[in-house]
């Protein structure tokens, strides 16, 4: 026969049946109306555990009795008489469930924001609330308030073409948005259907150095600008050196006409779309790792005729002793654009057991030599 369910222990299952429904309940109150949200039994003893155990079930008894959503039932037992036990635990309402758990306060909080965004941004608002309740509910007064007052002049102002600073809400900066920034997408896209919030963002740099100082714009040997910028100079390079890792960036020597670009990330994207780079032949320097052969053929998406250095098999094993794990090496890769030899790098990182070698740790002198052929 099941131990009887005491106090504290219905309180812990009440506690976890409302961590696990709590936002729907909030969320969809039409579509559970009709079933109890706890219905729980409490196995209140036979009349031989009660003769055996008297004082632990008139206390399990007594504790029950300060509960008010217990049915109670009549046992009429041949030695003790008719006795009234505890049967079940019905917590009908999620506010019940929410007192009788401790989590009142939170219910109340959850709950009336619940109601509040639907009513502001639609039945989509929902699961919104669902996905982000631990955000909602943690929001202080003053923090909630602007998080619907941002959603809504965002939702008013569809193509605003205003940047975050300038969002004409008092509190909001920068900072706050790009914290809450997830929620509010989620709240205008419920409101809107378009998971675009209509705000300017700031132009992304690429940073370039002229390795050859007669290259250098207005004498500017190291120039951060917009791509737009950038492509708007009149620069004839005879080769452009694209590197992955800034300190080797920034650590490249002189070389006779030579550009280098900063392509961390998929920053190649944005350096495709600069017509001088574009127009010279390209040497693209990365990291022996799944992203970086990845780049690589990404950047060739752009610019097909980019030739890789320093990614070759012969380099790769020469610094076998500086080899890691690569925490990104089971990510799916397809490459559609490396040349052989680079296919063959790829393959041998896999076979290795999925290692990586940043290109910041290659042998300097090596990598100078390499470089002067360039």
């Amino acid at each position: 026969m099941p131990e009887r369910l005491t106090v504290s222990a219905a309180r812990a299952r009440a506690a976890a049946a409302y961590d696990r429904h709590a936002t729907t309940w909030a969320t969809q109150r039409a579509a559970v109306a009709d079933v109890p949200a706890v219905d729980l039994p409490l196995h209140p003893p036979t009349e031989r555990h009660a003769l055996t155990d008297t004082d632990g079930v008139v206390e399990w008894a007594t504790a029950w009795r300060g509960v008010d959503a217990v049915t109670w039932g009549r046992r009429r037992w041949t030695n003790v008489g008719e006795q009234r036990v505890p049967e079940r635990l019905v917590l009908r309402e999620p506010a019940d469930v929410a007192s009788f758990a401790g989590r009142g306060a939170h219910w109340r909080r959850l709950s009336a924001r619940a109601d509040d965004l639907i009513a502001a941004f639609g039945v989509d608002a929902g699961p919104v609330v669902r996905r982000f309740a631990r955000t909602i509910v943690d929001l202080d007064a003053v923090d909630y308030a602007r998080l619907v007052a941002v959603a809504s002049w965002l939702v008013a102002h569809p193509d605003s073409g205003a940047y975050r600073r300038e969002l004409p809400v008092a509190g909001v900066d920068t900072k706050w948005f790009e914290q809450r920034r997830g929620v509010v997408t989620a709240l205008v896209a419920a409101a809107t259907g378009r998971d675009q919030l209509g705000l300017r963002e700031p132009p992304r740099l690429v940073r370039m150095r002229a390795l050859d100082r007669g290259l250098a714009p207005s004498g500017l040997p190291d120039v951060s600008a917009p791509v737009d910028d950038l492509s708007a100079l009149s620069v004839r390079a005879r080769v452009v050196v694209v590197v992955e890792n800034l300190q080797t960036f920034v650590a490249l020597p002189a070389l006779s006409g030579g550009i280098a670009v900063h392509g961390s990330g998929y920053a190649v994207d944005r350096i495709g779309r600069i017509g001088w780079v574009r127009e010279a032949p390209i040497v693209y320097w990365g990291d022996f790792d799944r992203d970086g052969f990845a780049i690589l053929d990404r950047l060739r998406a752009h610019c097909p005729d980019v030739r890789s250095v320093l990614m070759d098999e012969e380099t790769l094993l020469a610094h076998r002793e500086l080899w890691v794990a690569d925490p990104n090496a089971a990510t799916p890769f397809t490459p559609t654009r490396l040349t052989g030899g680079e296919r063959r790098t790829l393959d041998a990182l896999a076979a290795f057991g999925g290692v990586r070698l940043e290109q910041e740790r290659l042998a300097w002198p090596h990598c100078l030599a390499a470089l002067e052929g360039l």
